[in-house]
């Protein structure tokens, strides 16, 4: 008796934990962003786990790289892109829906500099940009990351693209080229105005106009349809959330 009395303890203590796991796993939302998003997606976690006995976990990179990870299958139940081109991209994939994405947000398109070594220039096509900057310009990979898409677009506009070309230096993210001129290894950078407000040590030089480039559009789209992602997925689009995003200075298109 007392054998089985063990086993039989054993087995629900092992029973106990599978549950709580199941619990667990149930009450955790995976979130991929953009990461000209991680200062605002972190406030706003923050603030939902506080409120809601819900664990987010985060990860952010270029939404090229996010886009592709979740196309291969990475765990993620919600995608925030800094494109339409990448949401479009998982829409084709099935690993979203149209019923299921909205435009969240939209950003600027900004020229910086070191604080310490501020620029100015206009932004009009009989503007030479290398007599203003003549050292390297950071952006992201213009072939696959949304801010260095939208800098080539911009500077293709301005006929500045041939020029400007030769010192380009592709990052994996706007985060990293933010970090190149915050540092000083970049004399000048082309990020979202939202990133070059999240620092001290860098500067705007110009606001490209924005009939320069596509819309910057932020789109969200739920991945894994349950109900706690859902609910933050909703919580994206509310009233609370909107304050948070103005905060960090993105436009909210949701309201």
């Amino acid at each position: 008796m007392k054998i089985k009395a063990a086993c039989f303890a054993t087995i629900l203590f092992a029973g106990n934990l599978l549950f709580g796991a199941n619990v667990s796993a149930t009450n955790t939302v995976t979130v991929y962003a953009a990461a000209s998003l991680t200062d605002a997606i972190n406030e706003l976690t923050q603030h939902y786990q506080h409120k809601n006995k819900v664990k987010i976990k985060t990860s952010y990179a270029s939404s090229a790289t996010l886009a592709k990870q979740i196309e291969a299958g990475a765990p993620a139940d919600v995608f925030i892109s800094a494109d339409v081109d990448w949401m479009n991209y998982l829409q084709t994939k099935k690993r979203v829906t149209v019923n299921h994405r909205v435009n969240l947000l939209a950003n600027r398109l900004v020229l910086i500099s070191p604080k310490d070594r501020p620029i100015k220039i206009k932004m009009q096509n009989n503007v030479d940009p290398l007599s203003v900057i003549r050292g390297r310009i950071c952006t992201g990979d213009t072939k696959s990351v949304p801010v260095g898409k939208y800098a080539k677009q911009a500077l293709i506009s301005l006929d500045w693209w041939q020029r400007v070309e030769p010192r380009l230096v592709a990052t994996e993210d706007v985060r990293a080229a933010l970090n190149f001129v915050a540092r000083g290894e970049c004399q000048a950078g082309i990020v979202y105005a939202t990133d070059a407000a999240v620092t001290k040590n860098v500067q705007i030089a110009a606001v490209f106009p924005e009939n320069t480039h596509k819309p910057i559009i932020y789109p969200v789209g739920l991945v894994r349809n349950n109900t706690e992602s859902l609910k933050f997925y909703q919580f994206l689009q509310s009233r609370e959330a909107t304050s948070i995003f103005k905060k960090y200075g993105f436009s909210v298109l949701t309201q």
